[in-house]
């Protein structure tokens, strides 16, 4: 028999990455509030109420040909750019507190993140317009700083092999962002996303399932007059435990924007972005003495289908602390 495992106590573990500058999607400057991908197995299952800590490691690449242009920061409102190679990597850093008391009987946490990171970005050309001359040629740009601050607060409810969650989170400018520079970590705008969440987990069979779907709504970036459409997304991960410590898998993402983006800055249009990701993760459960548990996944994304952004891959590595399941933290930790 598989123990049930309640490591995820941070319902946002991945919500971090966020931060990452992802200058290849669609929307202002390249960048969304919502990085797909960040929800993984688990995501619904309640928790062991108290503190809990997590690092994310990210690595993104972006690339895109010459022919693909995109809206980019750089100075003047708007700058059209015609393809670009991008990179980042940053280090999330998060914290969640998981309540003891029930709300609307089911389990509530409140989590915040930052991460420091670094991003370059090259673009072949930019332009006066979607039609418009070239008016420099290829330009570059990296720059190490700091994310926006994002939190989370959610509910969790579960009945047996079935959890349910639902969950709001937003972002709190870092004042970092730099319109006059190609590459940035945080957004330059606010936005909200709302969603909720489904985990199927039998800890007899080791059967795992979880998706969680949210809709993301952007508001005005200041610098470059440019808003952001609205955003439909969903985040899904299924996984078989083979003991009750390690576990394999496989992990996608569905990324749909709705609406158009607007404003003066926004010379492409509506500029709807889409995307599909799939690839394979690991997970490794890591007892630890004082009631406290860890929790280590790898997991990658690769594009298979894109439209309106560049093509990504994306590596990641999370390591969480929470406390131990009391079945965890009374058993004795098994002898190889």
């Amino acid at each position: 028999m598989i123990c049930k495992v309640s490591y995820r106590a941070l319902g946002l573990l991945g919500l971090a990455v966020a931060s990452m500058p992802t200058p290849a999607f669609a929307d202002a400057g390249g960048v969304g509030f919502w990085l797909p991908g960040i929800f993984g197995s688990l995501a619904a299952t309640p928790t062991v109420p108290g503190w809990a800590y997590a690092s994310i490691y990210l690595h993104l690449q972006a690339n895109a040909g010459a022919s693909q242009n995109f809206v980019t920061s750089n100075g003047a409102r708007g700058t059209v750019v015609a393809g670009l190679n991008a990179h980042g990597d940053a280090l999330a850093l998060g914290i969640t507190y998981v309540s003891p008391t029930p709300v609307l009987g089911g389990q509530a946490s409140f989590g915040i993140v930052t991460a420091p990171g670094n991003a370059g970005l090259g673009v072949d050309a930019t332009l006066t317009g979607p039609r418009g001359n070239a008016i420099t040629g290829a330009l570059t740009d990296n720059r190490t700083t700091l994310s926006d601050v994002y939190y989370q607060g959610a509910l969790k409810w579960n009945q047996g092999v079935h959890s349910e969650m639902v969950y709001i989170t937003s972002n709190i400018p870092s004042g970092t962002y730099d319109p006059n520079r190609l590459a940035n970590l945080n957004l330059g705008f606010v936005a909200w996303d709302v969603g909720a969440g489904y985990t199927y987990f039998d800890p007899k069979s080791g059967h795992e399932f979880s998706a969680v779907a949210g809709v993301t709504y952007n508001l005005m970036n200041p610098y470059l007059q440019y808003q952001n459409g609205i955003d439909f997304h969903v985040d899904w991960a299924a996984s078989q435990f083979l003991s009750k410590n390690f576990q394999i898998g496989v992990a996608g993402y569905l990324y749909q924007q709705l609406t158009d983006d607007t404003g003066p800055g926004a010379k492409l249009g509506g500029f709807r972005g889409r995307a599909i990701g799939i690839g394979p993760q690991v997970g490794f459960i890591i007892p630890m003495s004082d009631g406290y548990q860890g929790y280590l996944n790898i997991k990658g994304y690769k594009d298979i289908e894109v439209e309106n952004r560049a093509s990504t891959w994306s590596t990641w590595v999370t390591f969480a602390v929470s406390a131990a399941p009391p079945e965890a933290s009374s058993r004795p930790m098994p002898r190889k």
